[in-house]
């Protein structure tokens, strides 16, 4: 190995360790700070490791049912998106699935159409989304926070791109078998697809979990709101709060994502060959 590809190793791997602490510290910071006393927080100053390790903060987020009920915005999230990306997985699955083995102009040109008015800002579509939402009498419904997400452009091209990537033999051998259009999808394709599919319902549920913006305009109900849109509630009327609990609150917030990236980290890895993996 020469010495400039080592070097130019070096700085790429400083380069990222510098970003890696940058997204980190912050994290880091607001997980230990969770464990201080409201008391500490305002009069230590500065500084990362707890003086006293409380639990006070999270208890008054796990009993709190009234002003700020975070366990109810926490079950509600996680069943908005839980549904959401068992639903999006289906529908994207079987829509990629149009799109590469039935083979048309008019399809191709349908979807480079799509593709390209998905290029638009998604802020643009806030108004009339929103008419449409409370004109079928959706708002402050679970159907406000997860139908308008179902058919992800980008999560159908990903799959598209995967499919494009398995030999149509597979099919053809399946239906030599006697399979017919369903079964060689759910039983020969799928499988094939898990590890796109698992980043599919990866960004899915992420998505749905993390958006803020669209939630705090379809809910004003407080036991109805998912836990995005019910932590900006906990700042108090006149912008006066509690540090510890608003971060003992938002810790708890990212648990779920976490632990679904740890466990399927893998197939996202694997699933960025797109196929390449897959030989005829």
């Amino acid at each position: 190995m020469s010495k400039n590809t080592k070097m130019v190793k070096i700085i790429a791997f400083l380069f990222l360790l510098v970003l890696a602490l940058a997204w980190l510290f912050p994290l880091i910071w607001g997980v230990f700070t969770s464990f201080k006393s409201e008391t500490e927080i305002k009069t230590m100053g500065f500084h990362m490791i707890p003086v006293k390790w409380v639990l006070d903060n999270y208890i008054k987020v796990i009993w709190n049912k009234n002003n700020f009920p975070v366990i109810r915005w926490f079950l509600n999230s996680t069943l908005m998106a839980g549904l959401s990306t068992i639903i999006s997985v289906v529908l994207v699955s079987v829509t990629a699935y149009g799109y590469t083995r039935f083979q048309s102009k008019f399809l191709d040109r349908m979807f480079y159409v799509v593709m390209a008015v998905s290029l638009f800002p998604s802020i643009v579509n806030l108004i009339p989304l929103y008419k449409i939402v409370s004109s079928l009498g959706w708002v402050n419904t679970i159907f406000a926070a997860i139908v308008p997400g179902f058919a992800s452009v980008t999560n159908i091209f990903l799959v598209r791109q995967f499919l494009q990537g398995i030999p149509k033999e597979y099919d053809e051998a399946a239906r030599t078998d006697g399979a017919d259009e369903i079964r060689t999808f759910a039983l020969i394709l799928v499988p094939m697809l898990k590890p796109v599919l698992t980043v599919v319902a990866l960004f899915n549920f992420t998505g749905v979990w993390n958006d803020f913006l669209w939630p705090t305009i379809v809910f004003n109900d407080i036991n109805r709101m998912p836990i995005t849109a019910g932590l900006q509630l906990m700042r108090g009327p006149y912008k006066t709060f509690d540090m510890g609990v608003i971060l003992a609150a938002a810790i708890i917030a990212i648990v779920p994502t976490f632990i679904i990236y740890l466990f399927s980290q893998k197939y996202f890895l694997s699933s960025l060959s797109l196929g390449a993996g897959i030989k005829g």
